[in-house]
């Protein structure tokens, strides 16, 4: 009986032996992974404190930066050699995201807005330097009935019917510099180059009184040469954000440097023989510049005054002689808005008037009566300029952009279409 027990527990010990090692080994792994994980997730964990670290450090920076002092950088245990390191332990302000490293692109991009020359911009900052080439193309299409005669009936006329028929054709290339003297305070000048086709033509209509081919006149006259210089002062008032709008002081002078109107050789008859490259005036206009950034759409208007000085001429053109001239002053305003597709490009869409007083002009007799008098003074009506605008901004570089603009005219008084092409290139970035 004693051996049978014996038996047995031996028995059941050897068929026990295998489970207890197989549970053993199973422990031992699990422990294994155990301690796998743990060792990844203290490995996670450094990977997490040194970027912490790092962002820490990128927004004490951008902290100092705000404040005026640049501190450097100290990215983990890593400083910038000949720098001493910022304190550890520094409270970090928040500060979003994108701001971290290199600031958004629309941040260091100016706004530019193709329909409005150089009035369409920020000031430029201190020490920057900008050039600029320009290239303009007006036409200006004019047709007008005359009848000089005698009226019958309400619907009988007899006499001369005319036709007069003008043509302008500008082409004109400029070159402008624009110079940040102060933080908000710009300087510029404009000299342009303008090459010009005036052509003006009078002929009867068929079927009347005098439509011989002999009585067409056609008076057409080109040439070329400098035109009036421009200088500007820009003030930047309000810098924008997204709660209040850039504000901008304008004040323009042109000075007549082209050739004047009223100085050009004439015929006989006083048709000009040559053309005008210049206004013949002096003018004063000072503006404001509203422009209000919301992406992706800037909203824009401007408000301002020409202030024509007027002059005494000495200009025959019979049966008289014109001894002054004083150009009406002019109101100008415009409104529109630009949308951003991307970063480069903006397009452009507004709509511009400008309304000019009439023009005061004294006049005398060639051959003046004996009492010594026969001067007088007329006012021209006024003119109504108004202009549909659509342009176009691309930045090539971070230096350099395009701007394209059209102007269609709205009325009779506007020229028929006129078209701009900028390019802007900042030489100089100053600081």
């Amino acid at each position: 009986m004693a051996k049978l027990l014996a038996t047995t527990g031996l028995a059941m010990s050897l068929a026990i032996a295998p489970a207890a090692q197989a549970q053993v080994s199973s422990e031992a792994n699990l422990r294994e992974r155990l301690d796998a994980a743990i060792a990844q997730l203290e490995n996670q964990q450094r990977q997490i404190d040194s970027q912490a670290e790092e962002l820490a450090e990128l927004r004490r920076r951008l902290d100092a930066q705000a404040g005026g002092a640049i501190p450097p950088p100290t990215l983990g245990d890593t400083a910038v050699p000949g720098v001493a390191a910022a304190e550890p332990g520094a409270a970090a302000a928040p500060v979003p995201l994108e701001r971290v490293g290199q600031a958004p692109e629309e941040e260091d991009r100016p706004i530019e807005l193709a329909v409005l020359r150089s009035e369409g911009s920020v000031v430029a900052r201190r020490g920057q330097l900008t050039g600029e080439v320009q290239y303009d193309y007006a036409r200006a299409d004019r047709t007008r009935a005359v009848f000089r005669g005698v009226e019958l009936l309400e619907a009988v006329l007899v006499g001369v019917f005319d036709i007069n028929e003008s043509r302008q054709d500008l082409l004109t290339g400029s070159l402008a510099l624009r110079y940040g003297v102060a933080e908000r305070l710009e300087l510029g000048a404009r000299l342009p180059y303008v090459y010009r086709w005036d052509t003006q033509i009078r002929a009867p209509i068929a079927g009347s009184t005098q439509d011989d081919a002999e009585a067409t006149v056609d008076s057409s006259v080109d040439g070329k040469g400098i035109g009036d210089l421009e200088l500007t002062a820009r003030y930047q008032v309000l810098d924008g954000d997204r709660d209040r709008p850039y504000l901008i002081a304008n004040l323009q002078g042109v000075i007549p440097t082209g050739r004047d109107p009223f100085g050009l050789p004439r015929d006989s008859l006083g048709r000009a023989l040559d053309v005008a490259t210049g206004s013949g005036f002096y003018t004063i206009s000072p503006g404001v510049t509203l422009i209000m950034p919301s992406d992706p759409v800037v909203l824009f208007g401007t408000l301002g005054y020409n202030w024509n000085l007027g002059k005494t001429v000495d200009t025959r053109i019979p049966p008289l002689n014109l001894t002054y001239v004083d150009p009406g002053d002019s109101i100008e305003a415009s409104a529109g808005i630009g949308i951003s597709f991307n970063a480069r490009t903006t397009v452009n869409f507004g709509y511009a008037h400008n309304w000019a007083f009439g023009t005061l002009t004294r006049t005398m007799p060639i051959d003046p009566p004996p009492d010594g008098t026969g001067e007088r003074e007329t006012v021209s009506r006024d003119l109504q300029v108004g202009r549909l605008l659509f342009g176009v901004t691309y930045r090539v570089t971070d230096r350099a952009s395009l701007n394209w603009s059209v102007e269609v005219g709205a009325t009779e008084d506007a020229a028929d279409v006129r078209t701009v092409l900028r390019i802007p290139i900042v030489l100089l970035t100053g600081g």
